[in-house]
């Protein structure tokens, strides 16, 4: 790619169309922005600076003569195939690309690439943590929070990159082609865009299009969705299972041991026990970590040494704090049924569960049979109050709160010692929080006042 002649038009200047357009002015390019509306104050200053570095940027309505001359479209994960920019490039024949192709092909290090509807995050951060472990120089960027533009290119200097990959990143790829690709499960999401689970299933897989025999796919075994695209792959092909794939290629984890078996190659990595992370989901992330790091040739006792000092990601599964012998967990990432499927599931203890917010689906049915055997109580609030005191009606210990403060107290005054107070709202935040962050960090600020207010009972 010619990065100084060509001309780029960057759509969406957030997180990953800023780092599109770093990325392009420091090959020495000049490329041009389109947002609807302009950077906020904090972000004035950067932009100013790179006006002076010969990128130039517009803002409101989307006007067809911002592609006049333009080579290249390059869009950030939250425009659709729908805006009519890329609409009008497709009719003049220009290309559209994905900023995550953008950065592969200015990449000059291996990528590891995780996506699945749940556990990207936390098993793109086990990864890049074992390598790291092991003394490699890694960049772990993508969906997770840095972009992939930002690791890549001129002043970039990694061994590895592990990228957390979407589906939504994934619809306008071209080239893009990871050394090893893990796809950890499937379940519906995101079918407001991507219309149906088969589409969507199909755009998940296209992680492992241009793979070939050279290359590593990793799929979960014991989920049939992903199985049926593992059977369909050209690149080397390995599994992850509790237990039913154990004799395949790839990992698994049968009694309690954790065992690879790459390359006829069989070795005991570690023990269930060493996984420090709570839960059952987390047992196949941690699973899926294991098979990329055996492909890249780390040793197991430096994965073993991972897998016991890793606890997981802030948001997930996330302990804050005991109080009087009741502890608080923090799921606020937990914002879909299944993601809260998994968490019930993850502690033997007696549950105050508050859920709540802004429903994506009403699927909140799947969960009773969870409820009845690990809930207690339950404290209800947001937007989904009454669809989720609909479902759980013959649930005797329904209560509400308007605010997470309340919320919090109310469930801590219901805890009996050695149980758990349990955030996994298994929403969206939008109707209370701006995203699941500020949810989850205004609950550890409800618990922290609630310890600082049982200190001064004492």
């Amino acid at each position: 790619m010619d990065w100084q002649s060509a001309q780029f038009l960057i759509l969406g200047l957030g997180r990953s169309g800023r780092g599109a357009i770093d990325l392009i002015l420091r090959f020495g390019g000049k490329p041009a922005g389109y947002d609807r509306t302009p950077p906020g104050a904090a972000d004035a200053k950067q932009f100013a600076e790179w006006e002076e570095e010969g990128a130039r940027f517009s803002y409101g309505e989307p006007d067809e003569a911002l592609l006049n001359d333009i080579d290249i479209v390059v869009v950030s994960p939250g425009i659709t195939a729908l805006h009519v920019l890329v609409a009008a490039a497709g009719k003049r024949g220009i290309p559209v690309i994905a900023e995550i192709e953008l950065a592969y092909r200015a990449a000059d290090c291996p990528i590891i690439a995780v996506t699945g509807t749940n556990g990207k995050s936390t098993t793109t951060s086990l990864i890049g943590e074992i390598l790291k472990r092991e003394g490699r120089r890694v960049a772990v960027a993508g969906n997770i929070g840095r972009p992939l533009t930002d690791v890549v290119g001129p002043y970039r200097d990694y061994d590895f990159i592990v990228a957390e990959i979407s589906s939504f990143q994934l619809e306008t790829i071209d080239r893009f082609r990871p050394k090893v690709a893990v796809l950890l499960n499937l379940t519906d999401d995101h079918l407001d865009r991507h219309g149906t689970f088969e589409n969507y299933g199909s755009i998940k897989a296209r992680l492992f299009e241009n793979q070939n025999e050279t290359d590593a796919a990793i799929l979960n075994y014991d989920d049939p969705a992903v199985r049926r695209i593992g059977n369909k792959l050209k690149g080397r092909v390995l599994w992850f299972s509790r237990g039913v794939g154990g004799n395949l290629p790839g990992v698994s984890l049968t009694y309690g041991e954790i065992r690879s078996r790459i390359d006829e190659d069989e070795e005991l990595v570690g023990l269930e026990r060493d996984i420090a992370m709570p839960g059952p989901h987390n047992r196949m992330n941690a699973l899926a970590a294991v098979a990329a790091a055996k492909v890249m040739d780390v040793p197991g006792k430096v994965i073993r040494e991972t897998l016991q000092t890793f606890p997981g990601l802030e948001h997930r599964l996330e302990r804050v704090r005991m109080i009087r012998a009741v502890t608080f967990i923090n799921d606020s990432k937990a914002t879909n049924v299944d993601s809260v499927y998994y968490a019930l599931q993850s502690f033997d203890s007696p549950i105050i569960w508050i859920a709540g917010g802004r429903p994506k689906k009403p699927e909140f049915e799947r969960l009773v049979d969870l409820v009845n055997i690990h809930v207690r109580a339950m404290v209800l609030i947001g937007e989904a109050r009454k669809m989720l005191d609909l479902t759980f009606e013959h649930f005797s210990d329904r209560y509400y709160a308007d605010t997470m403060e309340k919320a919090v107290t109310l469930a801590y005054r219901m805890a009996r010692p050695g149980e758990i107070v349990l955030l996994s709202p298994g929403c969206a935040s939008f109707d209370m929080f701006d995203n699941f962050e500020r949810r989850g960090d205004a609950f550890k600020a409800a618990v922290h006042a609630l310890e600082e207010r049982e200190k001064q009972d004492v």
